[in-house]
């Protein structure tokens, strides 16, 4: 710029000049006859050498701006021919038509077409936007300055999106003086907005624009998500309405203060309808139509948050009674571990007595049932401050901050007591109660698993002192616990090991005083521990389902002996075999024990069975293999009967053979106020419903006696024989069929 105005100042002082020596050379010719003839020649001649010289000079610089002109004009048309536009151009007072090269690039065709046909431009229209034409020429015959965007199609059949800006000139009356056209190809810019125009209107996730919390833009997945029929209804409105003021300030914060270039955030947006959703938002500053403004990206994470909330509800919380469950009880006991506040801390560990009973005979469904009423009931007798959780399964577990003995103590007799009213469950009564054994911190422990381990440990006391109470940790317990850690991990190898036998216990005639059967006996001679008793390893053999195979080991070896027996001509001795609960109501059990008899070739009849009241819990898978184990000739008797749960009403449908009197009846025959009441009801129900009658736990001539007056002839104790080794029951029968 600066170069021009020097250039324009130079020719200027040329001009001057020019002018100037021409004036003086006029001025000297006039007054000629004033001056000397001398000076005349001299400044005429310097005046008309400084003139030529000046038009020299003139006519040097004119020939440049030519040639400049001539340059600037071909490189305009070197521009006009490499851009995709083109210039139509009416001068409406000379009729000239000028039309640029860049039309034949735009349409494809030659521009002596289009001087020939001066409309090929309209008839090139797409049909389709026709009325875009119409709307055109209406507003230019007002004379306003119109900006179009129609299609055009090539001869070649190529469509190709053109904008066309109309502009009249006119001179000083109004009047119009000339038109012109430019004609701008925007195919690719329109193609890549309308993609990009797709692409926003297709996204399921919300897209919008917004300017001082103003609306300017939002697609319609966006307008749809906060309840508007369309993208209308919410441009130009604000956001207040739809964010919460925190929200809204936390946004406000980050972009006005912060300066933040890219924001994530979460929010929750009222609908127009009111509801309330959670949506995750990305901003980012941009420039929309000339405004600062901010592009927000967002998406409804309203099911999302329901299923991490969900899925946060299954990790911390049992589904069946939506207390904390075991992760979420290891997480608080943890926490409040660690915490100052605490000083000290009581683990109450809860396990029901007798669920399981409840599961076989009545369902899981009433067990589900149960345990919500027992998870409510513990809730309700516990403070705001105490935490209770289940375990799993019926295991519950209650934590006591800073509680001393004494509130512990009758916070657990607070909790026996609430369970000694009936769960009702559609009109039928269940008693259910709980042991509790209690730990305490840090005394019986400093971590969550020793202290659960612990208190664990002492409700298993509270089972053993007879349910219904609580026990607390002692170190005594520990010695225990681990004493019956190694007998089930010794127990596991006993029956490679060989430890394990059976003792026989003879059955006698009490009138003839002859021996009519035995009762195999399982024995557990450890070469550390020695004998092991049976009342201390097989709760632990039916704790660890251990139960089966020994179970499966005794049937074989009882049949064993039962066939060298016969081979000895032993061939009318009895053999009872004790039979579990759990090897009882394994699915292929009568299967199993016929293959065994079958291999050994015994005779079933001489084979009796013994199972306990309890493992008739379920009694119509107990029935179905009672029917079973009848169909291939086994006897079949009921063990400690009077101790379990059978209703007589079931009992008379059994398919069974033989009812065994438990000791405690039979200890009750010396008692002075029971007289052997119990007893003498058994055997005449035994009796009247002609089942044989087998009274075990004879230690006593009183006994016998009070048996005997009351006609039961069949019996066994240490009255007669404690249980033996083969060898010497063998002896003892082998002896009886000599003498016969």
């Amino acid at each position: 710029m600066k170069a021009t105005m020097v250039y324009k100042n130079s020719q200027t002082k040329w001009i001057i000049t020019l002018c100037l020596f021409v004036v003086l050379s006029m001025l000297v010719n006039i007054f000629y006859h004033y001056l000397n003839h001398t000076v005349f020649i001299i400044l005429h001649t310097i005046f008309s050498l400084v003139t030529i010289f000046s038009l020299l000079v003139l006519l040097k610089n004119i020939s440049i701006i030519i040639l400049e002109l001539r340059n600037s004009s071909m490189k305009l048309q070197t521009i006009f021919e490499t851009m995709d536009m083109a210039i139509w151009y009416h001068d409406y007072k000379t009729g000239t038509l000028l039309i640029t090269s860049g039309m034949e690039r735009i349409y494809g065709r030659s521009i002596a077409e289009f001087y020939q046909n001066n409309d090929l431009w309209k008839e090139s229209v797409h049909e389709d936007d026709y009325h875009v034409i119409e709307e055109r020429l209406e507003a230019l015959s007002i004379g306003a300055e119109v900006t179009s965007i129609y299609r055009i199609v090539k001869p070649d059949g190529e469509i190709r999106w053109i904008k066309d800006k109309g502009i009249h000139g006119f001179d000083g009356n109004g009047k119009r003086t000339e038109f012109t056209s430019i004609f701008f190809d925007i195919t690719e810019s329109k193609e890549n907005e309308d993609r990009f125009s797709t692409l926003v209107e297709m996204s399921p996730d919300i897209i919008a624009v917004v300017s001082n919390y103003e609306m300017l833009y939002i697609n319609y997945a966006g307008s749809k998500l906060i309840g508007a029929v369309s993208p209308a209804e919410l441009v130009g409105n604000t956001v207040y309405d739809l964010l919460s003021k925190e929200d809204y300030e936390k946004i406000d914060s980050e972009f006005s203060i912060n300066g933040a270039k890219n924001l994530r955030v979460e929010v929750q947006v009222k609908t127009l309808q009111q509801r309330i959703i959670d949506v995750e938002l990305s901003c980012m500053p941009i420039m929309y139509a000339g405004r600062h403004a901010v592009l927000v990206v967002g998406r409804d994470i309203t099911e999302r948050k329901k299923s991490d909330n969900l899925i946060k509800q299954l990790a911390y919380h049992d589904t069946l009674t939506e207390l904390p469950n075991r992760y979420s009880c290891m997480v608080h006991l943890h926490e409040r571990l660690h915490s100052p506040a605490v000083d000290s801390l009581y683990v109450l560990f809860l396990d029901l007595d007798q669920f399981k009973r409840i599961n076989d005979t009545r369902g899981h469904s009433t067990g589900d049932i149960i345990l919500k009423k027992v998870a409510n009931t513990l809730s309700l007798s516990l403070k705001d401050e105490d935490f209770v959780a289940r375990l799993g399964g019926d295991e519950f577990v209650i934590i006591l901050e800073n509680a001393n003995l004494l509130e512990v103590k009758q916070k657990a007799n607070t909790i026996l007591e609430a369970f000694n009213q009936p769960l009702i469950i559609k009109t039928e009564e269940f008693f259910v109660t709980p042991s509790i054994g209690i730990s305490n911190y840090p005394a019986d422990g400093k971590d969550q698993e020793t202290l659960i381990k612990n208190a664990d440990a002492a409700m298993y006391l509270a089972k053993e002192n007879g349910k219904n109470n609580y026990q607390f940790y002692s170190h005594a317990l520990e010695e225990s616990g681990a004493r019956k850690m190694m007998l089930e991990m010794e127990l596991r190898k006993a029956i490679k090991k060989q430890e394990l036998s059976l003792y026989y216990q003879p059955q006698f005639n009490i009138l003839t005083e002859e021996i009519f059967g035995v009762e195999a006996l399982l024995r557990w001679n450890h070469p550390k521990f020695g004998f092991v008793s049976p009342a201390e390893f097989i709760p632990i053999a039916e704790e660890t389902n251990l139960i089966v195979p020994i179970g499966d080991w005794v049937i074989k070896q009882a049949a064993q002996q039962m066939r060298a027996w016969n081979k000895q001509g032993i061939n009318d001795i009895k053999m009872s075999i004790n039979i579990s609960a759990r090897q009882f109501h394994c699915s292929d059990f009568a299967e199993i024990i016929g293959e065994h008899v079958d291999k050994y070739g015994l005779n079933t009849k001489m084979l009796e069975l013994e199972i306990t009241e309890s493992t008739l819990q379920n009694m119509d898978l107990s029935l179905e293999i009672l029917h079973k184990l009848k169909a291939y000739g086994f006897n079949i008797s009921i063990d400690d009967f009077g101790k379990g749960y059978s209703s007589l009403s079931y009992l008379k449908h059994l398919p069974i053979d033989t009812i065994k009197i438990d000791k405690t009846f039979v200890d009750d025959i010396t008692d002075p106020v029971h007289k052997g009441s119990l007893v003498k009801a058994i055997i005449d129900m035994g009796h009247n419903m002609n089942f044989s009658v087998i009274a075990e736990g004879i230690e006593q001539k009183e006994q016998l006696e009070f048996l005997k007056h009351n006609h039961c002839v069949l019996g066994q104790g240490f009255y007669y024989s404690k249980p033996l080794p083969k060898e010497d029951i063998e002896k003892m029968l082998l002896e009886q069929v000599e003498k016969h």
